[in-house]
């Protein structure tokens, strides 16, 4: 009998283009992970929130891979921030579904809550993904950017406390989960995330990408590819671009950076191109919408480098899909991009986000090309030794220990017995009334 597994992803559906609104590299990593588990033998729905789209209720996305749209809440695009109070329609909406699972694996916190509830209601095992930190994003931020509330790190805890197993995808993850959220190290597992060598591969090579998009060939091109938002470290890269072009202004003849996404949250008015204009490089930036992942791959192609100055990042799969189309990355090291970027091999690694040290990295890379050759070459084959066939296993290894353990337990550990340790009750109320609110449980 095939695993049957309910994935949940409330506040962004996996159909989403990634770089836009709140869709980035968690999207990805739910489509390419469902692929990768169904290839395995599993079957996965993945649950969404109806927005009023002109979706139907179920898409196939691949053999044994399906997107559900539940309605819950408004038939319409609203804030993450509004997220919270719609958890509660969509725990109800989910329950009423008829086709039995054998676990639910939920992603982001919002899910988590959902999760936790459908766990309870269905009595199967629940497993989560958290993509991102509230307590580590906040220890991160750029100036005048917005802490995540009080709100989401209580929720994070609770989550972490009734999750049979925690799904990290960097060993620094999975620490944090233990150190800033109390996690149990017997509960928490490392799953690296993989990258879609069908799409993201050398190809035809940079010349051929460049010529197909546009670009010039002699051209020196770091490329920056992300929702345009402060935790991204745009700022940085663009303090960077006017640092070194005061210090070899010899290369704004032949500079060009192509900044591929779209603005997300607090920084929708355009702040970085704000300061683009203010430190006057806007004639060497090139904005571009998001594309699609086979027109992304040919940027990767075209690009010298790719420039990552995340100040926060859980893993950074850009990073990972560059390399695997033999480009390589001048990231920060933070989060997940010291193990997505062999640093000085595939690409370098930054300490700190002092634009002047990218763009002393930026000058060197564009007076060694041959080292830019090397480390592309480096890079592609650094990536094919991570695919979502190795992550899909190791996943399914999770899913059967958090199996293994309920069987195990039995009836007790759903509130018949002796009581499960992490689990609400199954009529616990919940509250989300403000950001002061707490889950009642």
């Amino acid at each position: 009998m095939s695993l049957r597994v309910a994935m949940l992803s409330v506040h962004t559906s996996p159909l989403h283009q990634p770089g836009t609104g709140d869709a980035g590299g968690m999207n990805v990593y739910m489509v390419e992970l469902s692929r990768a588990l169904a290839e395995q033998g599993a079957e996965v729905d993945l649950f969404t929130r109806c927005r009023g789209e002109d979706v139907p209720p179920l898409v196939e996305l691949a053999p044994g891979v399906r997107v559900r749209h539940l309605h819950a809440g408004p038939r319409e695009a609203l804030p993450k921030e509004a997220m919270p109070d719609l958890v509660v329609p969509f725990s109800l909406a989910l329950l009423k579904e008829e086709r039995r699972y054998d676990l639910v694996h939920s992603h982001y916190w919002l899910s988590g809550q959902a999760g936790r509830i459908a766990s309870v209601g269905w009595r199967i095992p629940f497993v989560h993904t958290a993509h991102t930190l509230a307590r580590v994003k906040n220890a991160s931020l750029a100036a005048g950017d917005t802490p995540e509330p009080e709100l989401r790190v209580r929720g994070e805890h609770q989550v972490v406390g009734a999750a049979d197993r925690l799904i990290a995808n960097t060993a620094d993850e999975a620490e944090a989960l233990r150190s800033l959220y109390g996690a149990e190290g017997a509960r928490t597992e490392v799953v690296r995330p993989g990258v879609d060598l069908r799409t993201f591969h050398p190809g035809d090579g940079r010349a051929a990408a460049r010529a197909r998009l546009g670009l010039p060939a002699d051209a020196f091109v770091p490329l920056y590819a992300g929702r345009i938002q402060p935790l991204k470290g745009p700022d940085v890269l663009v303090r960077a671009v006017a640092e070194l072009l005061r210090e070899s202004p010899d290369l704004r003849g032949r500079l060009l950076v192509p900044v591929i996404g779209g603005h997300s949250g607090a920084t929708r008015e355009g702040t970085a191109w704000q300061l683009a204009r203010g430190l006057g490089v806007t004639d060497v930036l090139r904005s571009c919408p998001p594309v699609p992942q086979s027109r992304l791959a040919d940027w990767y192609r075209a690009a010298d480098v790719l420039v990552v100055p995340s100040r926060s990042e859980s893993f950074g799969l850009v990073a990972l899909e560059a390399q695997a189309c033999g480009t390589p990355v001048l990231a920060a090291a933070v989060g997940g991009l010291p193990t997505a970027v062999w640093d000085g091999v595939t690409g370098l690694l930054v300490r700190g986000h002092d634009p002047v040290e990218y763009a002393r990295r930026l000058r060197w890379l564009a007076a060694h090309p041959e080292a830019v050759e090397t480390m592309g070459e480096a890079a592609a084959r650094h990536a094919r030794g991570m695919s979502w066939r190795a992550s899909a296993v190791r996943t399914v290894e999770v899913y059967r220990g958090a199996l293994g353990e309920a069987a195990r337990q039995g009836a007790g550990r759903w509130g018949l017995g002796q009581g499960r340790r992490h689990a609400p009750a199954p009529t616990a109320p919940l509250s989300w009334r403000n950001e002061k609110a707490v889950v009642q449980v």
